[in-house]
């Protein structure tokens, strides 16, 4: 199995589609990689989110943020559920983010994912950013699509326990939700460092279509 450094990454573009939806699914990456290099710059953007949620969207991304050079977080109000109403706009936003950055990495949803504001920000993704690094993240969810992902990021003990005390810290309107508990985010995590390999315990996992190496 070949393995690559983070110390080279310098501008990563985080896209959700909802408050929550990149600490779920890359969160404890996230804090490895801001661990492994100081001067990283971080565009965290989320899609959708409205009333108590942009605080919420905006207090988690700032505590995840808190160690990096640069961090600029964007809570836009696009509708939540209803993605695919409003595609021309979402794809003009896309096409005017690609003109404005020019990230080294890219984390943003699955293609496959079968919520409906997930899979439309995977496609935008891709169509926007045809020259640059893309990993796709998952969220566990009753519909139940995780898949076979290929690219594992091994995390250390203290990654996890931060990234489960800011998800439940920063999101107490998610506290309601049957799934929303520590156990479920630890348990996908525990399977991932499984999967990753004899030494590793917890990982995150993503989807890389395209590598490209010069």
């Amino acid at each position: 199995m070949s393995s690559f450094s983070f110390n080279n990454v310098n501008h990563v573009l985080c896209l959700g589609a909802h408050a929550d939806d990149i600490e779920i699914g890359c969160g404890a990456t996230i804090l490895k990689l801001l661990a492994a290099n100081a001067q990283l710059k971080v565009t965290w953007i989320v899609l959708s989110a409205d009333g108590l949620r942009i605080a919420e969207a905006r207090k988690s991304g700032s505590f995840f943020l808190r160690t990096a050079a640069e961090h600029a977080i964007e809570v836009l109000d696009f509708p939540d559920r209803y993605f695919p109403s409003v595609w021309p706009q979402m794809k003009d936003y896309f096409s005017r983010l690609a003109t404005r950055i020019d990230p080294d990495l890219i984390f943003t949803h699955r293609l496959e994912d079968r919520h409906q504001d997930h899979r439309l920000t995977a496609e935008l993704t891709w169509n926007a950013f045809r020259r640059h690094t893309i990993l796709e993240y998952e969220i566990p969810k009753y519909e139940g699509d995780l898949g076979h992902p290929n690219v594992f990021v091994s995390l250390a003990e203290s990654e996890v326990a931060s990234k489960l005390e800011l998800l439940w810290d920063c999101f107490p309107s998610q506290h309601d939700k049957p799934w929303y508990r520590p156990e479920t985010f630890r348990s996908l995590m525990t399977l991932r460092g499984v999967e990753a390999g004899p030494s590793t315990t917890y990982a995150e996992a993503f989807y890389a279509r395209k590598l490209f190496f010069e």
